[in-house]
């Protein structure tokens, strides 16, 4: 209590000493600890001594953090369920208290009522909801098993938490609880999570077919076949007639056998492109044709350069084709021309052209060139069939694709003169 002391009429007189001389505005009052130190106190103050008011104690937490740094008081605020930030799920008793708190009854009786109410939303289709009242269940069982394991004493609503009967019925209810928020998984489409929370229900029962099943459902679910297998087999092996497993026995076959199938044709298929990668050289060399690949070949899609084995001894080339109009910057694609069409018979469809506003376009009416091996050109006749263009000597196929120029004859002289004068431009840079 603070003591207080009456005024008497000197002690006024006293204090009133100076009351009628301008003084400066007071300093801040010092602390006891400064009072001895300061020269303004006078040594022989008149009247009584004021009570001296002891310091109080520091708070305790403020007692434990005094001399630790900001960070280790943020560490010490972590360990705390009201601030924590992260979860440790290993080593936080004041956590798992605080969960425990959270609600009336044993963890057994509160886990049970989650369970209810998870069936309940689930017999609605509500599966989020089923899965978080599954959930909340789990986490409560998980906890004490947690604190079975640290040798921790029971919480003090739950007076039988070490008892062998209650632990049996705790594992009953966590069993069954991992086995129904794995169904919810199952309906969500969370397939990992679905057969995790089955491994965590067989840990705890080995003959749970359900677990089983939704295991088997959810890995043939993501195409992992052989252990959809064997989890089908594991429940099977509980319950050889369990109509569930049957049937997804029978699913897990078919799976199996399409893919297989797949296997199969995938891999005819590569060593069907192996042999006619193989067959496509030698027809290439035997009739003369040079190609090469260059550093950055063009995306041509499907189309590419083939040997059509057909009757003929050595089958017949086709190759993708582009027609180059340099005067008016415009192209066209052939996918495929063979070896034994002239640029007349494609000519046919591809004249006249929808941009060729002024008709200088026209089978009998352009020159056709292509670039040779040196950079120069060559004339490339109409009615002559490609492959005797491209199997001549100065002629390559460059990244599988055969490249004609296309120029209306009036302009074609010039153009020529202009190509060539560019190409003798870039070997002088090349030169230097």
């Amino acid at each position: 209590m603070v003591h207080l002391e009456e005024i008497t009429d000197k002690i006024e007189t006293t204090l009133r000493v100076s009351e009628d001389k301008p003084t400066p505005n007071p300093a801040p009052a010092q602390s006891s600890s400064t009072q001895n130190a300061s020269s303004t106190t006078p040594s022989n103050p008149i009247g009584p001594a004021l009570p001296t008011v002891p310091i109080p104690a520091l708070p305790p937490q403020l007692a434990h953090n005094a001399g630790k740094s900001v960070d280790e008081i943020l560490a010490d605020l972590n360990k705390s369920p009201l601030f924590m930030t992260e979860l440790d799920d290993n080593n936080n008793t004041d956590l798992e208290a605080l969960q425990a708190l959270a609600y009336e009854g044993t963890p057994l009786e509160n886990a049970t009522d989650f369970k209810a109410s998870g069936n309940e939303a689930f017999r609605e289709k509500r599966w989020a909801d089923a899965r978080e009242f599954y959930g909340r269940g789990v986490a409560l069982l998980t906890g004490e098993e947690k604190r079975r394991a640290r040798g921790d004493p029971p919480h003090a609503n739950d007076a039988l938490g070490n008892d062998e009967s209650e632990i049996a019925a705790q594992r009953s209810v966590l069993e069954a609880l991992y086995v129904n928020r794995a169904a919810c998984q199952l309906e969500l489409g969370n397939h990992r999570q679905c057969w995790l929370d089955c491994a965590a229900a067989l840990a705890l029962n080995s003959r749970n077919v359900k677990a089983w099943y939704r295991s088997a459902k959810a890995l043939l679910a993501v195409g992992r076949v052989a252990e959809a297998d064997e989890a089908c087999a594991g429940g099977l092996a509980v319950d050889a007639n369990n109509g569930p497993l049957r049937a997804i026995a029978r699913e897990i076959v078919a799976k199996a056998e399409a893919d297989a199938r797949k296997t199969a044709e995938e891999e005819r298929r590569k060593v069907e492109s192996a042999r006619r990668g193989v067959n496509l050289r030698k027809a290439l060399e035997a009739k003369g044709v040079k190609v090469r690949k260059s550093a950055l070949p063009p995306d041509t899609g499907d189309a590419r350069m083939e040997l059509v084995e057909d009757e003929n001894e050595g089958g017949t080339l086709t190759f993708p084709t582009v027609l180059l109009y340099p005067a008016h910057y415009e192209s066209d694609f052939i996918k495929a021309f063979s070896e034994k069409e002239t640029l007349m018979q494609h000519f046919g469809y591809v004249f006249p052209l929808p941009w060729d506003k002024a008709g200088e376009y026209s089978a009998n009416g352009v020159g056709c060139f292509m670039e040779t091996i040196t950079g120069g050109l060559v004339k490339v006749g109409k009615k002559v069939a490609l492959l005797k263009v491209v199997s001549l000597d100065s002629v390559e196929v460059v990244d599988g694709v055969v490249k004609i120029y296309v120029i209306p004859k009036a302009k074609a002289e010039g153009w020529v003169a202009e190509f060539k004068a560019a190409k003798a431009k870039e070997k002088e840079k090349g030169g230097t």
